[in-house]
């Protein structure tokens, strides 16, 4: 295997120019940069990466841990973040947590071992006191969907509170009074807070919220058609139903047609978080829009400016939920 002292000499430059060259350093000319790049081509040389991040101390890798690697809500937040570092130079180490404390604990160990620069973390289980001692370490790191008072400056957040509420107001301003809720897993803050959320409308319709109309789910498609079957079987009667994500929304839309109940005409469905294929569905689905791939670039940006110390725009930890109206929910005939 060639070595950085043969292209040195092959390419008739020193050592630390061909490092310079290596690292994309702008301090090199142009036809010097063509010889070492063409020494380096003739003898086959591939720079040993662990080798030039432990002589620089940077890696030009990021880990990014999410809860799960399938579904449509996490691609495009991954997706956001590979080409903003791309465009940087920079690689992703991608690992998943799969909202397991013990899980997340041992990725998180993981990227910290593979020597990346820093992390973006979006995890569920682990505890904050947990991340609070993980910030006193040498790997920075930036939370989306996660806040803790402590590390206020590195949380990127949707308000949650605000989409459940903007989505329950949707549907009874179209007169809807008795609606059902499919919601998350509710130890999880957003779940909770999307609930709220849809408590806090009710309320101001001088609307009790019926515990009888709830269903908790998993933010995952089969619960949603398990939570319609639920609701549709034990609960008084309801001329809407509101799902803590679009995932959901998609089983209980599937289920309400093997019970030959006509969409919207004799439910009205409501979504959450916009992914992808709810403007394909039939009927195209209200939902909120939860700006996944904005936040995950904005983390990015977090990481690019604080690790790596390059210009970014004004970095933003508070994003705001956005009504999408579709045809999926039906105003009641006054």
């Amino acid at each position: 295997m060639a070595t950085i002292y043969e292209v040195s000499k092959l390419a008739g430059v020193s050592l630390a120019t061909v490092s310079r060259v290596m690292n994309n350093n702008a301090n090199v000319s142009d036809a010097t940069r063509e010889k070492v790049t063409r020494a380096m081509t003739e003898l086959g040389y591939r720079p040993n990466s662990i080798a030039q991040s432990l002589a620089s101390n940077c890696s030009n890798s990021v880990g990014l841990l999410v809860s799960e690697l399938q579904g449509p809500f996490y691609g495009p937040m991954m997706s956001g973040i590979e080409t903003a570092f791309r465009k940087q130079s920079k690689h992703v180490i991608i690992a998943a947590g799969h909202s397991d404390e013990e899980r997340e604990q041992q990725a998180i160990e993981f990227l910290i071992s593979r020597n990346c620069d820093g992390l973006i973390l979006h995890v569920e289980a682990i505890s904050d006191d947990y991340l609070i001692e993980l910030s006193k370490g040498k790997t920075p790191f930036v939370l989306i969907n996660r806040y803790i008072e402590e590390l206020s400056s590195r949380c990127i957040i949707l308000d949650n509170v605000k989409g459940g509420y903007l989505a329950a107001k949707y549907v009874l301003e179209q007169g809807h009074t008795d609606i059902a809720y499919i919601s998350g897993p509710l130890w999880k803050k957003d779940a909770q807070d999307r609930l709220a959320g849809h408590k806090q409308a009710l309320a101001e319709y001088n609307l009790n919220f019926n515990e009888q109309l709830l269903y908790q789910g998993d933010f995952m498609e089969d619960s949603g058609a398990t939570g319609f079957q639920h609701l549709h079987n034990n609960a008084p009667q309801f001329t809407a139903l509101i799902c803590a994500n679009d995932e959901m929304a998609t089983g209980a839309m599937a289920t309400a047609r093997e019970y030959k109940i006509k969409l919207p005409e004799q439910l009205s469905i409501m979504g959450y978080d916009n992914v992808f294929f709810t403007r394909h569905i039939s009927p195209p689905l209200s939902t909120i829009n939860y700006p996944i791939s904005a936040m995950g670039r904005m983390a990015a940006d977090w990481v690019l400016s604080n690790v790596y110390h390059k210009n970014t725009s004004p970095l933003q930890t508070l994003f705001e939920p956005e009504l999408i109206i579709r045809q999926s929910v039906l105003a009641i005939p006054q």
